[in-house]
């Protein structure tokens, strides 16, 4: 018989249109999926948790996530695009990585998400090697996150040569037969490509075909920097009658008009990673154009070496600097703001549903719809930052932030619970985590005592 687990009288935002929200509510679980959202639930046999003075609302989707970067986090707190580009890759940092410092860096990051309340994330991974590629994935297995991990290119310098793709292809399909044979479990497989800015385009045609011989989903960094409104690349793609729902794209700053339209009209989906591109020097974030030419973004927090793992802050990024963007142009013109063109309520969208959509999950996950995997967070709203909560899903978005993450449920099984993470051994992961840096610092030719390099 399956475990059953009854929420009790908590604040429900389900995120589904047709379902609504509810002031106070439960929520009926099964094993791994949800099979009632309604106020005065009756169960027998449940255990109970109480939700009283908690926000319950879906697990947060971040679309795009570097996560082995958690064992050189923060060093690249102030790097540029091309400073961090020219430090981590190409040789670099990413290429010192052992296999067993993949399965470290895999699972401290994707604890981090979860602690964080994102209990689904897409690992744009980089493989060195096959033995890299199965620790990865062991890591990401061994924290209970659900995850789409993304099979990368290597970041060795060999990253732009033929052979390094036909080497990627041969791991892909192996790591597909042994890995992701099923979509019905926790892990899902994509590709991470080079894509058009980074590759010929013909390597980035063959890359695309090959995500759809694999029937997995292709993501791919495009249209930031000085690339993006040079290249037209999403032109060329829809062109070549390349775009679908399968594809997505980090970034997506510098694009034109009317390529957003494209994007949108097709169904593939955009990554916007707002902190990270407003520091780094990847462009504005494209998220009020995007939403102009009837796209729905989703959100990623993308390098961890520069920002924490957290979407609280991807979310007030996002907002504040799409009001900033439209609120400016008023202003030139003489004229105050009176209305905002995106609302708390569309971020905490693109941070859920709209993620789950981006990762061809939304018929798993993104909602606390019945019939749907259980994968929830629960908020607490008697904390100092929040009480006395007038607008939940304000309260959510501008007010929340790590420390009121109180439980995280991933396909109904509890990874968090009272403000603690279950994972056995965290003092462990801690050592193991402190002796991969120092390996990964001191192959790069870095004493300790020059640190922050």
């Amino acid at each position: 018989m399956n475990h059953r687990l009854l929420i009790k009288n908590g604040c429900v935002l389900t995120l589904d249109k047709t379902l609504g929200d509810f002031k106070k509510a439960d929520i009926l679980i099964e094993g791994t999926k949800i099979v009632a959202v309604q106020p005065e639930l009756e169960a027998s046999d449940c255990e109970v948790v109480d939700a009283a003075n908690m926000i319950v609302m879906p697990g947060f989707v971040d679309t795009h996530r570097h996560t082995w970067e958690s064992v050189v986090r923060n060093v690249g707190a102030d790097w540029s695009l091309e400073k961090y580009l020219g430090r981590m890759y190409y040789g670099n940092i990413g290429a010192k990585l052992r296999p067993q410092d993949g399965y470290v860096a895999n699972l401290l990051g994707a604890l981090e998400a979860l602690d964080a309340g994102v209990t689904t994330l897409l690992d744009w991974s980089m493989i060195n090697s096959p033995d890299h590629t199965d620790e990865l994935i062991r890591g990401l297995q061994a924290s209970g996150t659900r995850a789409v991990f993304a099979h990368g290119a290597p970041g060795d310098a060999e990253y732009w040569s033929r052979e390094s793709q036909i080497r990627q292809s041969d791991d892909s399909r192996r790591v597909k037969k042994q890995y992701f044979s099923s979509d019905d479990q926790l892990l899902t497989m994509g590709l991470a490509i080079r894509g058009p800015e980074f590759s010929a385009w013909e390597t980035a045609v063959d890359e695309i075909q090959f995500a759809r011989e694999l029937d997995v989903l292709c993501t791919m960094h495009l249209g930031f920097g000085t690339w993006g409104s040079v290249d037209r690349s999403i032109e060329k793609l829809h062109k070549a009658g390349l775009l679908g729902p399968d594809l997505n794209f980090a970034h997506a700053n510098t694009l034109s008009y009317e390529e957003y339209k494209l994007i949108a009209d097709s169904g593939a989906s955009i990554s916007v990673t707002p902190e990270i591109e407003m520091m780094m020097g990847h462009g504005y974030p494209a998220t009020g154009l995007f939403m102009e030419n009837g796209g729905r973004p989703s959100l990623g927090v993308d390098v961890v070496v520069s920002t924490g793992g957290d979407m609280f802050a991807q979310m007030k990024f996002a907002l504040q600097a799409e009001r900033s963007r439209i609120n400016e142009k008023m202003l030139s013109r003489g004229e105050m703001p009176m209305e905002f063109t995106i609302s708390a309520r569309d971020i905490l969208e693109f941070a859920t549903i709209d993620g789950a959509r981006a990762l061809g999950l939304d018929h798993k996950i993104g909602t606390l719809t019945p019939g749907k995997e259980a994968d929830l967070i629960m908020i607490r709203t008697d904390d100092l930052n929040m009480f006395p909560v007038n607008h939940p899903i304000g309260a959510v978005v501008q007010c929340a932030n790590t420390s009121n993450v109180d439980s995280v449920f991933v396909a109904g099984k509890a990874v968090k619970r009272h403000g603690k993470m279950l994972y056995a051994d965290i003092q462990h992961l801690r050592t193991l985590a402190n002796e991969s840096r120092d390996y990964i610092f001191s192959q790069y030719g870095i004493p300790e005592e020059a640190w922050p390099i």
